[in-house]
């Protein structure tokens, strides 16, 4: 089969592969999409990073092997142990844990202290078909396209950062980065019926994905300055969340909060960023981070919830969708689009 393999630094090749055997436990999907994550972006640019060069203490894998997490599909083929029905159309909860750590001990497999992901650990879903465990495997219903089923998983961040900030119904919100992950987060915080929602974000494809959705408030910082804005109309957000990586968004999802705010920090920060400490201390502020969403038997608390919001409009995935490629395409068309700094694409959606 043909797959998008892993090098190292702006190293990705489409290659042919033997497919990946099926174990008793294990499930082989035939791939309808598999979404470019903007940590696929960081190990193209600037990797390998979390991408192994020598075996991952779970997967035992090293690169080469194919990236990809962002997996919606159909089921092909499944072990002797399983019990889904060929032809389910599925997500997939691509983390990958030890089970034996203390985070795993306490069901928090997704800060395993050994952990990582399928398509950064081990060959993922930039291919013709992928096989995974079958607890990592969230079916869909019927109302979600496998295409579709891909934005599960981001959207699951989303969900689970808006659960990291303990947002309530009411509580005023604002998102610095309005990328595919500060939309989903927008949109969670927007199911979760928070209001007013203000979204900060420079780029114009990205502003009009949050106004598809019905964000109400969204700011270009270029021309406004986001956190005077804000204030002037609420007097400080509840909750604030920083989902561009830099120094200057970080420093205003802070100061954005009122007294006893809270600032949830999404993003991957690839340089060091400087903060006050004292514009916490003084305000009775919290910072707390977020990181992917629940995995192992707990993945269905927030991707099951997603796949319904999916199914009852609750969310709208499609809203993110800008391009859709295919495999061979994926490096100057995936990666080298999105990397381009004049680029308008939001989510770009690979079919191998």
């Amino acid at each position: 089969m043909r797959a998008a393999r892993y090098y190292g630094e702006g190293d990705v090749r489409i290659e042919d592969v033997e497919p990946d055997d099926v174990g008793p436990n294990d499930v082989r999907i035939d791939v309808a999409a598999c979404g470019i994550c903007g940590s696929d972006l960081h190990e193209y640019a600037a990797g390998p990073m979390t991408i192994p060069t020598e075996p991952h203490p779970v997967t035992g894998e090293a690169l080469p092997f194919t990236i990809g997490h962002e997996i919606g599909g159909t089921v092909a083929e499944v072990g002797e142990n399983v019990d889904v029905a060929v032809g389910t159309t599925v997500a997939v909860n691509p983390i990958v844990w030890c089970g034996s750590c203390r985070p795993c001990e306490r069901g928090d497999y997704h800060l395993c202290e050994n952990g990582g992901f399928v398509g950064l650990s081990r060959n993922g879903g930039f291919a013709e078909n992928v096989v995974v465990s079958a607890e990592k495997v969230v079916p869909v219903p019927d109302a979600v396209s496998p295409e579709l089923a891909s934005l599960v998983e981001p959207f699951s961040v989303g969900l689970h950062a808006v659960h990291q900030a303990d947002l309530s119904a009411g509580e005023s919100v604002v998102v610095f980065g309005g990328g595919p992950i500060g939309n989903t987060v927008a949109q969670a915080a927007r199911a979760a019926n928070a209001g007013p929602v203000y979204l900060s974000e420079p780029q114009d494809a990205r502003r009009e994905a949050a106004e598809r959705v019905g964000v109400e408030h969204v700011i270009d910082p270029m021309e406004t300055d986001p956190v005077e804005h804000v204030r002037a109309a609420t007097g400080g957000v509840d909750v604030a969340f920083e989902v561009a990586g830099i120094e200057q968004t970080l420093n205003q999802a802070i100061d954005v909060t009122r007294a006893g705010g809270r600032t949830t920090i999404v993003s991957l920060f690839e340089e060091s960023a400087t903060v006050h400490p004292t514009d916490v201390v003084t305000r009775e502020r919290t910072v707390n981070g977020t990181a992917a969403f629940h995995g192992g038997p707990r993945s269905q608390e927030e991707a099951g919830v997603t796949a319904r919001n999916f199914a009852d409009g609750t969310l709208d995935p499609e809203a993110l969708v800008t391009a859709r490629i295919a495999l061979e395409d994926i490096v100057e068309e995936g990666f080298e689009r999105l990397l381009d700094p004049d680029s308008q694409e939001m989510k770009v959606l690979v079919q191998p």
